[in-house]
């Protein structure tokens, strides 16, 4: 058995053609859905980028214990255990951030990999002394922020903000883009195909080619841009910032605009890998999957992107598809199951005929790929320390905390990195050892005290977001701009959020956080075996 699992980043569901989109033209994405099996109510579970990654790689939900990180050293990774069972796994990817401090360990659990250089604000050109002022006659300042940059001054990550670092690097990469070929999504397929080409006739091998496009900053080949051409003649508008749209109509179609190109750019290189599955019949004995960590708000709600408001629809209800050889038949067909990315790890392993370990809590996708077969109940979507927003096909329910301050939180973690920096000093002097979680395999974890102010981004979507618990009808008002009060449905969903509390073995403060009661003191023991009396790190779980 192969697999070749495609993941864009920030896939907008409702620009395929296959899910009802019409602005952007996607005829291959749309041919796929032809062949495959595409699923209607499948949605991001962690949010944003690395938290998805995790929920993906370990089959279980990352925000109830931590934030934006690592993989921790008591994870159970998908591509691990196929390496373990004889399955080899390379990734190929543009993904920046897993070569970041937050990023460790994902691109290492796979056997091999290739990283692509240049997305987003990784320097795929280095000057010291950039040319600030030809580029702030080409780059709008409210999405390339340079104005307060001197032309005789070396800028480093230290000496300026935050963001004028990364948008300023991101400007300079985007001047070496020349050719098509130059480009990150371009040269992650031709790795992707040229790995597929010299392995055709081996069997039992994963191949994840993941693409950042179409994250933003929205940049795509001229060819591309063509198409989706707005008549806008001003700066370049192409890297909205996480905030309420204030632009006029036309920069607001302007940067939709670049987003479509960038959308049509990765439907051709797709359909590239479909042309290489037609060419060597990999039909026949090689699965191949299509989805996306999360989406992106372009105006919609009147926000700009992600983090900083309710998890909409929008953003958490993403795109599937799977080709599976053993259910050609069903080539075409839908399923209307809820599902969602923490199910995406035991499918990979039953695919390749691996054991799932009793740590996942996701389930396995192969029972939906036979019939329409009934998915969750309900999934839970979040952000470390932010809202939460239970899911059940019918409702989306959005619980805000009373407390939005999270003082009262804590991360669990035994790496101990946000996404581009170490935990400061300040933060591990609150650090202290506690007892195992029932997913830690008697390992005993960090627990540090949440500092709102160091990039909590859940904290961002508390304090910018609105801040109002809120339940929605998707049945009768799918954009979300109607918020309901049903009472018994509301409670319905509350105890649905505390029944994926229970299930993740939750820390005993995120239900207080939520006003909801805690779990029972006599439940279930940990499914993983505790170090035996005596050891260091032998703890009485009768005692806090």
């Amino acid at each position: 058995m192969r697999t070749v699992f495609v993941l864009f980043d920030s896939l907008n569901r409702l620009a395929l053609g296959a899910y009802g989109g019409r602005a952007i033209a996607t005829p291959n994405f749309d041919r796929f859905a032809e062949r495959s099996i595409t699923f209607d109510n499948h949605y991001a579970g962690s949010l944003p980028c690395m938290p998805a990654r995790r929920d993906l790689h370990t089959g279980r939900l990352n925000f109830m214990h931590r934030s934006w990180g690592p993989l921790e050293p008591f994870d159970d990774s998908f591509s691990r255990i196929l390496s373990g069972r004889g399955v080899y796994t390379h990734l190929v990817s543009d993904h920046l951030h897993y070569f970041e401090d937050g990023g460790w360990g994902y691109a290492n659990a796979f056997d091999s990999w290739d990283f692509v250089r240049g997305q987003e604000y990784d320097a795929l050109e280095v000057l010291v002394r950039p040319p600030v002022e030809r580029l702030r006659q080409k780059y709008d300042e409210r999405h390339y922020p340079l104005a307060d940059l001197g032309p005789d001054r070396n800028i480093t990550r230290r000496n300026v903000e935050s963001s004028v670092w990364k948008r300023s690097r991101g400007a300079i990469t985007r001047e070496s883009l020349t050719d098509e070929a130059d480009f990150p999504t371009a040269k992650c397929f031709a790795k992707g195909l040229n790995f597929i080409d010299r392995n055709r006739d081996a069997d039992d091998w994963f191949l994840q080619l993941e693409c950042f496009d179409p994250h933003e900053p929205f940049v795509a080949p001229e060819r591309f841009k063509k198409a989706y051409d707005t008549g806008y003649d001003g700066k370049i508008l192409d890297w909205p910032v996480y905030e309420r749209v204030s632009e006029s109509e036309q920069e607001i179609a302007e940067i939709r605009g670049n987003y479509a190109a960038l959308v049509a750019m990765c439907d051709e290189y797709f359909g590239r890998l479909l042309g290489v599955f037609d060419k060597l019949d990999l039909w026949k004995d090689t699965a191949l999957v299509l989805t996306t960590d999360h989406g992106f708000l372009l105006s919609e709600h009147e926000w700009w992107g992600k983090n900083c408001m309710p998890y909409y629809e929008e953003i958490s209800h993403i795109p599937l598809m799977i080709w599976h050889p053993d259910h050609a038949d069903q080539a075409g067909t839908r399923r209307s199951g809820l599902t969602q990315t923490p199910d995406l790890m035991p499918t990979i392993l039953d695919f390749h005929s691996c054991s799932v370990p009793p740590s996942v809590t996701g389930a396995s996708l192969v029972s939906q790929l036979g019939s329409n077969a009934p998915g969750h109940e309900s999934v839970a979507i979040g952000m470390f320390s932010g809202p939460v927003c239970i899911a059940d096909g019918r409702y989306s329910y959005f619980r805000y905390p009373d407390d939005l301050s999270g003082e009262n939180l804590n991360l669990y973690t035994l790496m101990p990195t946000h996404l581009a920096k170490h935990f400061d000093v300040e933060e591990l002097k609150t650090a202290e050892l506690v007892k195992p979680f029932d997913f830690t395999k008697g390992a005993p974890v960090l627990k540090i005290r949440m500092n709102p102010k160091n990039s909590q981004t859940g904290q961002d979507g508390l304090r910018l977001g609105g801040c109002q618990t809120a339940l929605f009808d998707l049945h009768n008002d799918p954009k979300q701009e109607n918020p309901i009060s049903v009472p018994d449905v509301e409670a319905r969903l509350t105890a649905a959020i505390k029944g994926h509390f229970d299930r993740h073995d939750a820390p005993c403060e995120l239900y207080e956080h939520f006003s909801l009661s805690r779990p029972d003191a006599s439940r279930e023991a940990p499914r993983n075996p505790q170090p035996k009396k005596g050891s260091p790190f032998h703890f009485d779980r009768r005692n806090p």
